[in-house]
């Protein structure tokens, strides 16, 4: 079969990033940011959380190749903003909110131990 070997999809090998950062030559303040060893998953996420920002003009994802496991975030701003803040502000504003579910997850889950039906 011509699979990879299935410990590549998540191990990053010596001198491998997780990830990378390039300026976009055809767009104004844009760069493409590539995310190794990643998915869909956490591509769509990312974009979601960027394009909830007002000083994001785009955003948007793509897998390369299947057998690739890394995704590309194109990442357009306003002049005053950054793609890279921009990047460093969607994770920051994800982590809070997946704490925050998972907070309220395990609440769920010890009121209904307490009480069970």
């Amino acid at each position: 079969m011509n699979a990879p070997p299935t410990f590549e999809s998540f191990l990053l090998f010596e001198g491998e990033k997780k990830i990378t950062i390039e300026k976009d030559t055809k767009v104004p303040n844009a760069a493409i940011f590539t995310v190794n060893k990643e998915d869909h998953t956490l591509g769509n996420m990312i974009r979601a959380q960027l394009l909830k920002d007002p000083k994001v003009l785009f955003a948007g994802y793509k897998i390369p190749h299947p057998l690739e496991h890394k995704f590309l975030l194109r990442v357009q701003t306003t002049p005053e903003y950054s793609p890279q803040e921009a990047f460093t502000n969607a994770i920051t504003d994800l982590i809070s909110e997946l704490s925050l579910l998972e907070e309220r997850f395990k609440e769920a889950v010890r009121d209904r131990q307490e009480c069970p039906d």
